[in-house]
This record gives C-alpha cells, structure tokens and sequence, in this order.
C-alpha cells in the first residue's frame, strides 16, 4: 500500500499596493466618465438646454462613428498632427538651445530677463493677423503661433533648470578640471532634464491648442477647419463629435508624454518616491 503525502496548500501571492492604486485610479477614472456622459446625455434630454444645439451623448457618439469611416476625418486628424508635430520639434529645439546658453551666461540671463518676461505673456492668437500677413493662408502661418505658444513653456523651463545648478558640485567639477562640455553632459543636463521634460510635457498640449485654434482663424485644413466648416452648415452633431476628438488626442498626448516622462526620469527621486508610496 501506498502512502501519498498530501500536496501543500498552495497559498495566492497577495496583490501589491501599486496594483491596488492603479485599479482604484482605473475605477474612479470610469466612474468620472460615465457620470459625465450620463450628465451629458440628461442635460438635452430633460430639455435643459436646447437638444438642437446640444445633442445628446448617444447622437454624438453615433455620429462619431460615422466620422470614423470617412477618409477626409483621418486626413484632418493627419493635417493637425502634422501641424502640431513640426511646431513642437521647432519650438523645442529654439527653446533648448537658447533656454541652456542664456541660463549657463548670468550676463545673458540678467540682460534678457525684462524682454522675455514682456514677450512671454503675449497671447498667441494676438499674432494671427500678423502670420495671415505674412504667410497666408498656410501652414507657416499655423506654425508662427505653434512654435511662439510653445516655445516659452520649454525655454522657462530649461532656463530654470540650467540655473538650479548645485553651485558646489559645479565648484567641484571645476576643480577637478572638468571641460566646458563634460559639465554640460554630466552635471547640467541631469540638473535640468526633469526641468525641460516638464516643459515637453506642456508643450505638448499647448501645441496642439495652437494647432487647432490656427485651423479655426487661419483656415489651414485641419480638425479646427472641420470643426468651423460644420458649425457654418449647422450640423452640431457632428460639431461636438469632432471636438471629442481634439479632447481625446489631447488626452492621448498627455499620457504618452507622461509616459516619456517617468521612463526617462526612471532614477529621479520624484519618479521612485511615487513608486516606493
């Protein structure tokens, strides 16, 4: 006779913290949705605003698909990624570049302190009628106010990062006789990457705002364009469906810089304080 052990009991590794707090950020994120769209289906439907110049949620998103299948939408969602894309590159590499120079030069930083702190705050839109003038109706137009709008959320940034410095690890590499260019690579730039991929971050979004609004008042073909083209014609649905849209890519930007942001900032102590809580 045969005597057979019994197998020990197999015990479930318990579920970590982290995983916890992503499913509860993941539960309260869809609870927020679907109490904003139920709000939004009610709202027109209970006659608190009128449903012929705000659809119900269902008749927007019907409509959405139907955008989906139409060729034009994808090439309007291309023409402004593309508008976006070549504005944020253009303004992030000015924004680097003059950002790092004017910040490592105290001389440079003092002198142009009251002219940046004057431009900054100008509006983009203030600049339409000036890129209209000297572009047209064209995509260089759209990018005159993509790469100003832009170009301050990046610069600021990297201008203060390049500045934040410790003066005596910078003291320290000078004794050490470190050159002009290893400073650079390996104290100043670790210094201010957190710094600039917070100004990537909202460059980002403030590019695509950019983008969208030059499609509206400039006219470059675009989702801005669609969005005013069907507001003339008075098909709200589609109205509305269209600016989901810009709502979504926005969104997607944030996440995927977001993203950018953690793997590249992987060993600041910003990031590991926020994995370790």
């Amino acid at each position: 006779m045969t005597v057979t052990a019994d197998a020990p009991p197999t015990v479930a590794s318990p579920a970590r913290p982290g995983q916890h707090r992503t499913l509860r950020k993941f539960a309260l994120g869809m609870a927020g949705i679907i109490g904003f769209l139920a709000t939004w289906q009610l709202l027109p439907t209970l006659g608190i605003v009128n449903p012929a110049y705000f659809p119900t949620a269902t008749d927007t998103l019907a409509q959405l698909l139907v955008e989906f299948r139409d060729m034009e939408f994808w090439r309007n969602v291309g023409r402004t990624m593309t508008a976006w894309a070549i504005g944020l590159v253009i303004a992030t590499v000015l924004a680097v570049v003059l950002g790092t120079v004017i910040g490592l030069v105290p001389f440079l930083r003092r002198a142009t302190h009251t002219t940046v702190e004057f431009l900054r705050p100008i509006p983009s839109v203030a600049l339409i009628p000036l890129a209209i003038l000297m572009y047209g109706y064209q995509l260089q137009a759209a990018l005159i106010i993509i790469v100003f709008a832009s170009f301050w959320q990046v610069f600021i940034q990297v201008l203060y990062g390049v500045a934040d410095v410790d003066a005596v690890a910078r003291d320290t590499a000078r004794s050490f006789g470190l050159s002009r260019g290893s400073r650079i690579v390996n104290l100043v730039f670790p210094t201010a990457l957190p710094y600039l991929m917070t100004g990537l971050r909202l460059a980002a979004t403030v590019a695509l705002i950019l983008a969208i609004t030059a499609e509206m008042f400039i006219g470059n073909p675009g989702l801005g364009r669609a969005i005013m083209l069907a507001r003339d014609s008075g098909q709200w649905t589609t109205v509305y469906a269209l600016v989901v849209v810009t709502g979504v890519l926005g969104l997607v930007i944030n996440l995927v810089f977001r993203a950018i942001e953690r793997r590249s900032l992987s060993w600041h102590q910003s990031i590991r304080g926020e994995e370790v809580l």
